[in-house]
């Protein structure tokens, strides 16, 4: 597994070859600036032949010289990006496993070529500021850099770089400040790279749609499952590095995929919808179990810390964690391997196939005004109809938390319906989230406390074989029951003020 990388803050600067250096100790909170360190660089960058790394502004390369020689993988984070660093290694066109791991959900099963070859003279000058603590590195770069495309190029050029270590952000725009001073302005490119490629065409990267009141019912219903595909591929290289809840919104963007494909089936080829609701199903399961390993962790943890020690009789804590701690491992292993199967990766082309050419029917055409609030109102009796049978259930006939746990299901439909109806009545489609939002999270309450029973009244009767003392698990068990009782009390109370399913202009 790659480590978690370290976030890169720099802007770049074109410069011709005779522009001088300006005063960087004139900038604010500099207190000088180190003697300059020149290194030679050679840089060997890698990545599909149709660029599918670099049309998504993601760089991996090979570098030799200065002072982090080795394989570096830049992937675009909140405005600025993530660099994850690995050894050299024997090898030295085989790019290491944990970083070809986080760029697997764009290359999938293509091969990484090298498509440039950069030299680089760098002369480099550390800033440094009070009790001499690093605050940034300004970079004067001389670049020789040839392409290795279909019809190689070479060209030169000047730049500088200056890149944030433990300064803040001020101290960037008043370095652009002062070499706009000398007539120097930031850079045409966002990389070296994207210099280097020079005029080779890069695959254009797929632009979201923009769903309007006005607009079509498809365009409204693609704009959302667009927004989902990109969480669902954000999310894959931090499932990869274990990243806190990454498993959660990957579930979720899975989950709300197959929920608007349910609801929106009608605009859609049937054969298409089946085929990817299925597929997607599969990948939310074992994210599922992973996800549910953690949270019942930490849900029966916490009601253990809560009790009085004195009602905690044997090693329950322990055989907590040796319990969930192994099937966490084994569900993690699991999503591992599911996220390198060639299963997956169809999935993520059949998603992409979908939104470049959605297989629309006559119906998707329609204005979204008129189609979508039909859509919504589809699922709202959904929903009725699901608790209408959870609260009709006598007394001891039959057991309610199925039931319950399919109107949970219907009210997670209807929530995601409400937020992808949102461009057609943002006010009304935010109340109906709302709503069913709090719906589900009660049922959810309620049925974590169902599976949590379950776990109890298996632990309990292992810790007997043990020769552990279980009354602590029946305790637990008996809290449990006690809160599911009340989350049902609290979902009758939320349902007779839950809103109509009207979406109006």
């Amino acid at each position: 597994m790659a480590s978690p990388g370290i976030v890169e803050i720099e802007r770049k600067y074109d410069v011709d070859e005779d522009t001088p250096v300006p005063a960087l100790h004139e900038l604010p909170g500099v207190s000088r600036v180190e003697q300059p360190v020149e290194h030679q660089l050679e840089a060997v960058y890698y990545d599909t032949e149709d660029l599918v790394l670099a049309s998504r502004r993601i760089t991996l390369r090979r570098r030799t010289g200065g002072s982090d020689a080795g394989w570096h993988l830049k992937l675009p984070e909140d405005g600025g990006r993530r660099e994850f660093h690995e050894p050299l290694g024997e090898d030295s066109e085989d790019v290491p496993a944990p970083l070809l791991q986080l760029v697997r959900v764009h290359v999938r099963e293509r091969n990484l070529v090298p498509v440039a070859r950069l030299q680089t003279r760098r002369v480099v000058h550390s800033l440094r500021g009070a009790n001499d603590v690093l605050l940034a590195d300004m970079s004067d770069d001389h670049v020789q850099a040839r392409s290795l495309g279909p019809e190689p190029a070479s060209t030169r050029w000047r730049e500088w770089e200056i890149e944030l270590v433990d300064g803040h952000q001020d101290l960037l725009d008043a370095g652009e400040a002062l070499f706009a001073g000398a007539g120097v302005q930031p850079a045409g490119h966002g990389s070296k790279l994207a210099r280097a490629l020079g005029d080779r065409v890069l695959p254009a990267a797929p632009q979201p749609p923009q769903p309007k009141r006005k607009g079509s019912a498809g365009a409204v219903m693609l704009g959302y499952l667009d927004q989902q595909v990109r969480v669902l591929k954000e999310q894959d290289p931090l499932v990869r590095l274990d990243a806190p809840d990454s498993v959660h919104q990957m579930r979720l963007a899975t989950r709300r995929l197959r929920s608007a494909l349910a609801t929106h089936r009608r605009l859609l080829q049937a054969d298409v919808t089946d085929r990817l609701r299925s597929e997607l199903r599969w990948l939310g399961h074992v994210l599922g179990a992973a996800r549910d390993a953690a949270v019942m962790q930490q849900r029966l943890a916490g009601m253990l810390a809560r009790e009085d020690a004195t009602l905690v009789l044997g090693p329950v804590s322990r055989r907590l964690d040796i319990d969930f701690g192994q099937s966490y491992r084994d569900a993690r292993a699991a999503v591992l391997r599911a996220l390198d199967q060639d299963r997956y990766f169809r999935l993520l082309d059949a998603l992409d196939a979908l939104l470049a050419d959605p297989p629309l029917t006559p119906q998707a055409s329609k204005p979204a005004g008129k189609v979508i609030p039909k859509l919504v109102r589809r699922d709202m009796k959904r929903l009725k109809r699901a608790v209408k049978a959870a609260g009709g259930v006598p007394a001891g006939e039959k057991d309610p938390d199925p039931l319950l746990h399919e109107a949970r299901k219907c009210a997670k439909r209807l929530r995601y319906a409400a937020e992808a109806a949102a461009p057609v009545a943002p006010r009304h489609a935010d109340r109906l989230e709302a709503a069913s939002h709090e719906v589900q999270d009660i049922l959810g309450a309620h049925q974590d406390s169902v599976v949590a029973r379950q776990l109890l009244r298996r632990l309990g009767a292992e810790s007997l074989s043990l020769g552990e003392n279980g009354f602590t698990y029946g305790r637990l068990h008996a809290l449990e029951q006690e809160g599911a009782a009340e989350s049902v009390k609290r979902f009758r109370q939320a349902w007779k003020k839950f809103p109509p399913a009207v979406l109006k202009k």
